[in-house]
């Protein structure tokens, strides 16, 4: 059976300062699309069953620079629905809501986290049968991926706020002794000599 990789899509101002964002459709920053090639350097050479990204430009856009040949796209990739905290960053909402946690709480007039869940066990439950013939790329987001990886291995969508996810990163699922399991999380791509970008926490 084949491995699951999880790609997250290159840099957006948005991501760059910490905003959550989910249906504001925002295109790659230059750096965004640095990373993106990088990772098709990363990827080179690899066969997959069948590549499939949310319907976000930011994630299309990071799969066709990284070479990779799409062969659909899945409403229900897309980002966590913020609702009400679209465009806002954590440090702001808690301002507000000193006690708040998206992973317990859910986001006013968006989703909640066993929605979130519902939709990525949809996904899963897609891609199973595909892993019969080879590997699957999905080009996601932060929250929608980690909650991914979170399901993958039986948690709640809660437990996907223990898997930090940062852009243009590669994170693989698989099997060990029949059981599913996290083989890599959160892996940067080797950046090119003398160009190594700044990461830090995003979300």
């Amino acid at each position: 059976m084949g491995e699951l990789l999880l790609i997250r899509h290159g840099e957006t101002t948005w991501s760059a300062s910490r905003r959550h964002t989910s249906y504001t459709d925002l295109p790659l920053t230059p750096d965004g699309e640095r990373q993106a090639r990088i990772l098709g350097r990363f990827l080179a050479g690899r066969r997959f069953a069948a590549v499939l990204t949310s319907p976000r430009a930011r994630a299309l856009h990071t799969a066709r620079l990284a070479g990779l040949t799409v062969t659909g796209t899945l409403d229900d990739l897309a980002e966590w629905n913020y609702g009400e905290y679209e465009g806002r960053t954590t440090a702001d909402i808690s301002d507000d809501h000193p006690n708040w946690s998206i992973w317990t709480d859910g986001c006013p007039g968006g989703e909640s986290p066993n929605q979130v869940g519902e939709r990525l066990d949809r996904v899963l439950a897609r891609v199973h049968p595909l892993l019969d013939r080879g590997t699957v790329a999905l080009v996601g987001h932060a929250h929608s991926l980690r909650v991914l990886g979170a399901r993958w291995v039986g948690l709640p969508p809660s437990a996907g706020g223990l898997l930090r996810l940062d852009t243009a990163t590669v994170s693989v699922l698989g099997h060990e002794h029949g059981r599913r399991v996290i083989l890599r999380w959160n892996q940067p791509v080797p950046p090119t000599p003398g160009n190594a970008p700044e990461r830090g926490t995003r979300h």
